[in-house]
């Protein structure tokens, strides 16, 4: 029996899909800054494979049915693949969890690999129509790439090419045979230990953004010296520290917004403003709009 998915909203187009093209893939970003659970749906009418790398908490993909859940932990990814062409997929989104999503037609899938004599990838599930999962750690390269896809900033007709760039870079690293290696190869970030130092760099900033600290003090929490937290955070982010930290907040603004639960001068308090004047300018420079207009819309 189908679980009743009224509980379930369907994703909003303009914040969740950030690239879409119908001959060959879509990349879904989900990103909830909310203290709340949230339950989204997706409707297909084409046969996907679908990967899903989760960078924060623990997220869970289901397939038509809340019981046919697939847990994606924090830090992993699953390729999923099932032979029908209609289907509801089902997010469930604990509070300050992060989930991207890349869903390849089928036949663009296939374009991009060949049949014979391929080691990367089993393509016999696909004759056969048998289901697939397959989980795995999200390796340091995967993880650099799923960051620059998703905050870098880039001219927006730039965007489509920018972003089927980032896809293939990331399907390279994913099918590399070489995965247990390529992290000495990263041509960015020297360790495993540097990107955890770094992710933790953005957990602080995060928690701590009504009162953040110094870039200097910031270091010494994580173990890094200045230049090198500046160098690989804006490597990994595609922004500096506290550009990322603004972004951040004006993404929680929008969604406090959205929810319209709190006032203007609220929102800012909430987000460390001690001035609302300052919040509602650094609004309007990110967006083009004040809370206010965005709020109405």
């Amino acid at each position: 029996m189908k679980s009743n998915l009224k509980n379930y909203k369907n994703i909003d187009k303009s914040s969740q899909l950030i690239f879409d093209e119908k001959s060959t893939f879509k990349v879904l970003h989900f990103n909830n800054l909310t203290d709340e659970q949230q339950l989204l749906k997706q409707s297909l009418t084409t046969n996907y494979i679908q990967l899903y790398f989760c960078l924060n908490k623990n997220c869970i993909v289901a397939i038509n049915m809340e019981h046919c859940a697939i847990p994606i932990k924090s830090g992993g990814s699953n390729m999923i693949y099932f032979k029908d062409e209609t289907m509801d997929v089902l997010y469930s989104l604990p509070p300050k969890s992060e989930l991207i999503g890349i869903l390849i037609s089928i036949e663009y899938f296939h374009s991009l690999f060949s049949f014979e004599g391929n080691f990367l990838f089993d393509f016999s599930s696909f004759k056969t129509g048998k289901p697939i999962f397959d989980s795995k750690e999200i390796s340091p390269s995967v993880g650099l790439i799923l960051n620059q896809l998703t905050t870098k900033q880039i001219n927006q007709s730039l965007r489509s090419i920018y972003i089927k760039g980032k896809v293939y870079e990331l399907l390279s690293y994913y099918f590399s045979a070489n995965t247990e290696t390529e992290t000495e190869h990263c041509p960015y970030i020297a360790s495993e230990e540097t990107i955890s130092k770094i992710k933790q760099a953005k957990e602080i900033i995060i928690e701590e953004m009504i009162n953040p600290p110094s870039l200097s003090d910031l270091a010494k929490k994580v173990g890094l010296n200045i230049k090198k937290l500046k160098t690989d955070f804006k490597e990994f982010y595609g922004v500096p520290v506290f550009t990322f930290l603004l972004n951040y907040k004006m993404e929680r603004a929008k969604k406090l917004l959205q929810e319209q639960q709190l006032n203007v001068n609220e929102i800012a308090s909430n987000l460390g403003y001690s001035n609302s004047s300052h919040f509602i300018a650094a609004f309007k420079r990110k967006f083009g709009i004040t809370p206010k207009q965005f709020a109405k819309s």
